[in-house]
């Protein structure tokens, strides 16, 4: 049976822009083996050719193909529902390019969705004129829920807040396409041409990547090289199939032989 897999990137690839030991020697791994992966970004401010610059300038090459962003995502899943249509964005870069490259229509005023993506340019005038849309009509979707990093100096905020924000003026709930929502779990799964069983997502956090791979079915792997802690563990109804301190312990001819 053919495997890959979905690699999630900050924890497990680097860290504050920096590489995490031996994760360069596990994507070589992959690729001299033909083992088909994508880096799996919940961020939709980066265009899959900005990841592949940044993990260049660690050392890891790779194509653009190999990248999946919660903006691909988003730009997909609105396609499906509602082919060629119209979107105000509060958002950046990655997510202008995505919706534009599925045929969607940026509008200012009248549109089928509003989309909330991270970015810094958007004002509170944005904010309040999406907020008059989606009491119009529009449908509220946010890229991810990431949560603020909570953290003295961090100059862009976590969609999360900024959805709560346009949740509370409107009364209405965002749709959350990102991780770990299933749309986007299963439409990078899809974008790799596997089956669920076939799938292995590596993150370094349960409440993402592990907990939307158990959903699945996938096979799941966590790295104790970013948020998840070993001694928190035991706070999750659920647990990941393997346990690793870095992606540099994983044993490809064991993992690929787990069920």
């Amino acid at each position: 049976m053919k495997k890959g897999f979905l690699i999630d990137m900050d924890g497990v690839i680097y860290g504050n822009d920096t590489l995490i030991p031996g994760a360069d020697k596990f994507i070589e791994q992959l690729q001299k083996k033909k083992i088909p992966f994508l880096f799996m970004t919940n961020n939709s401010q980066r265009t899959p050719l900005d990841t592949v610059n940044k993990v260049a300038k660690m050392g890891i090459k790779i194509k653009e193909q190999n990248v999946y962003t919660s903006a691909m995502a988003t730009a997909s899943f609105l396609s499906f529902m509602e082919p060629k249509g119209t979107a105000y964005v509060l958002g950046e870069g990655g997510l202008i390019t995505s919706l534009s490259q599925e045929g969607y229509i940026l509008v200012n005023n009248n549109p089928d969705f509003v989309v909330v993506g991270e970015g810094r340019n958007f004002t509170l005038e944005m904010v309040n004129n999406a907020v008059d849309m989606i009491l119009n009509g529009a449908k509220l979707i946010a890229t991810n829920l990431d949560p603020s990093p909570k953290k003295t100096g961090w100059t862009n905020l976590g969609i999360k807040a900024v959805v709560a924000m346009i949740e509370e003026a409107t009364g209405k709930k965002a749709f959350s396409v990102g991780k770990p929502s299933p749309v986007m779990m299963r439409s990078a799964r899809k974008y790799l041409g596997l089956e669920a069983k076939e799938t292995i997502i590596i993150g370094d956090t349960m409440d993402t990547d592990i907990l939307g791979g158990v959903q699945l079915g996938y096979t799941t792997i966590l790295t104790l090289s970013g948020v998840s802690k070993k001694e928190n563990l035991i706070d999750y109804a659920f647990k990941p199939d393997l346990i690793v301190n870095s992606v540099a312990e994983i044993d490809l001819e064991t993992v690929l032989n787990l069920q």
